[in-house]
């Protein structure tokens, strides 16, 4: 049985068969949702026998687990990236809004969706190991937020958290709003309300 579909491009099938799996996984579940995603629908997009998921994932819940981990670490490395241009703690707020602006700006094949980490929470049920790894990920959001806030603010650590949890509320429903509609407009408009709240403090 061969590990590649025919049509799949020489560079592709160049790459390991957990590589792709991921990737045709990340299209497939923000596309069109994790529970509609079959295992076929992934192994057809990524060009490998149903062999190879079994050989890199134990399950589907352990590729979700995995996508879900891989989208967590791709924000991240957007954060660093704006990170590395701030100046002060100030910038490095506003750059946890601008790496969630530049998410949005991705080409993504049905448009923008909101966030694909709380779009998968929703599909998944309570006590998923999945829903755990969306938790950590946006009380890591809210923490770097707190981070530059104390930095900013290292007289009033309270006042501090309060507008890392503030802020991180305007983020999460400008996400929202966002990914109703389709487009990250909603998210310069946060980062603009962000600043503005900053230069109050």
């Amino acid at each position: 049985m061969t590990e590649t579909a025919a049509g799949t491009p020489r560079s592709t099938r160049r790459r390991p068969a957990r590589e792709r799996l991921l990737a045709a996984a990340a299209r497939r579940f923000y596309a069109d949702g994790v529970a509609a995603t079959g295992i076929d629908t992934i192994t057809a997009e990524a060009g490998v026998a149903k062999m190879s998921l079994y050989n890199n994932f134990s399950s589907k819940a352990d590729l979700v687990k995995a996508y879900l981990d891989a989208r967590h670490e791709e924000w991240l490395g957007l954060y660093r990236a704006r990170l590395a241009q701030a100046h002060g703690p100030r910038d490095g707020v506003l750059a946890v809004f601008d790496a969630y602006a530049d998410h949005a700006a991705f080409a993504y094949e049905h448009g923008f969706r909101g966030c694909g980490l709380l779009n998968a929470a929703a599909e998944l049920p309570a006590g998923d190991e999945g829903r755990a790894v969306v938790r950590r990920h946006k009380e890591e959001v809210e923490g770097l937020l707190a981070g530059h806030l104390a930095d900013l603010l290292p007289e009033r650590p309270e006042q501090a958290r309060a507008r890392a949890e503030h802020l991180a509320f305007l983020l999460e429903g400008a996400m929202a709003r966002a990914g109703l509609e389709g487009e990250g407009t909603r998210l310069r408009h946060a980062r603009a309300m962000a600043a503005d709240l900053l230069d109050t403090l």
